[in-house]
């Protein structure tokens, strides 16, 4: 792997942290970012209890975020390559731990929209920077590390958001507020140990010129990406529907559940897609991406059988395989798409991953929204299903018909 000479710009009474260390510490980062990113859905319910907001409201709380990240990915998910990762991702750190105090002071809707929205764009300018750095630190002796592990810290960060933040909802005497605080305090450490890191990245002109709003593949990238494609799509929209809308599913089945069921719905999904990631780790990339995308269509099936049939366990059984396929799917797409990228070209194609991603998990949130409110959650989770087993039977589809060697 090529190597990175450190930059000699940090204030001398700091020590630096090892590559062993800034390894683990940029790991750390992109897991709390994604906890912080689904901390909101077991407390949803309690939102719309307080401030009586439809499902339309709550999938607008829900997209303002990926909305806004999408932006920052799309403006500066390369600025980390021109001014260095260093200061980039210390800066982005301190503007989500920002967003945590809104968070945790939040009255009404406007507020978590703001809050939502501040948070998605630190989001989007921190995980680009984060994830690049990963893979400036890889340790030579173990390739493919940063790669796996780019793949399995946002589902496991995911699934932590929701575990801490159901705990906290159950038993916490403030259950909107202890979790932000909490975060806002992580946030702030890691701002301050991220300045003790190497930097991987040299500054040099064209950092204004980078805010044009861009897609940044790797043209080595771009066949992969072709591939993944699909997969990606139905993946990420499945996850935007369960982190948006699946505790008002668990609530349609059982109204009588207990209140962290709906959070456990989404925890089971990003449960089952970090063992997934991290189980398939070693197996071949391609076969990992097509496996997964396999998986879904299985799993959404499931899913929508479980208010056919008033069936908690059906929900959650057809959640496990989702999330199975959501986190083979996301490893084996960017073990895909990472490799071949050139090393300054690695946070533009990383963001441009991430771009889809959110894409595809925000706009169809909003619309089921839509569908919910016109329509009823049976029909919107009907017509939802249906979209995600077309995306993964074209994925699957594609790739019969294109050569492994591609």
């Amino acid at each position: 792997m090529t190597s990175v000479t450190a930059l000699p710009s940090r204030p001398r009474h700091l020590p630096v942290l090892s590559h062993h260390g800034a390894f683990r510490l940029h790991a750390s980062v992109l897991v709390a970012l994604l906890a912080a990113s689904s901390a909101p859905t077991p407390l949803y319910a309690l939102y719309q209890n307080a401030w009586h907001f439809s499902a339309m409201t709550l999938t607008v709380v829900f997209s303002a975020y990926a909305l806004a990240l999408l932006v920052a990915l799309l403006t500066a998910g390369t600025l980390s390559d021109h001014l260095g990762r260093r200061p980039v991702l210390a800066g982005a750190l301190l503007a989500e731990a920002a967003a945590m105090a809104v968070f945790a002071t939040a009255q009404g809707v406007p507020a978590l929209i703001a809050a939502r929205i501040l948070q998605g764009l630190a989001t989007g300018v921190a995980t680009s920077a984060a994830g690049a750095a990963l893979l400036d630190f890889e340790d030579p002796d173990h390739p493919g590390r940063a790669t796996v592990t780019n793949g399995i810290t946002p589902v496991a960060g995911m699934a932590v958001g929701v575990l801490a933040a159901t705990a906290l909802a159950q038993y916490a005497p403030a259950p909107t507020r202890t979790v932000y605080l909490l975060l806002l305090l992580l946030f702030t450490a890691q701002a301050a140990a991220v300045l003790r890191t190497p930097e991987t990245a040299r500054p040099h002109p064209g950092a204004w010129r980078s805010l044009r709003p861009a897609i940044a593949v790797a043209p080595a990238s771009r066949p992969a990406m072709a591939l993944a494609a699909p997969g990606i799509v139905a993946a990420w929209a499945l996850g935007g529907f369960y982190s948006s809308l699946g505790p008002s599913l668990a609530r349609l089945i059982d109204p009588h559940a207990a209140r962290a069921t709906g959070g456990l719905v989404f925890l089971t999904l990003t449960a089952a897609a970090g063992l997934a990631g991290h189980t398939a780790r070693a197996l071949p990339a391609r076969t990992v991406s097509l496996a997964g995308t396999a998986l879904l269509i299985p799993g959404v099936l499931l899913t929508l059988s479980g208010p056919q049939l008033h069936s908690l366990p059906a929900l959650f059984a057809g959640t496990a395989l989702a999330g199975a396929g959501f986190g083979a799917v996301t490893q084996g797409a960017l073990r895909l798409l990472l490799p071949p990228a050139a090393p300054d070209e690695r946070a533009g194609t990383l963001a441009a991953y991430y771009v889809l991603s959110y894409l595809a998990m925000s706009v169809p949130a909003v619309l089921a929204g839509l569908l919910t409110n016109r329509y009823g959650l049976r029909t919107a989770l009907s017509l939802y299903a249906v979209t995600v087993v077309l995306l993964a039977l074209i994925g699957l589809t594609r790739a019969a018909r294109r050569p492994r060697t591609a």
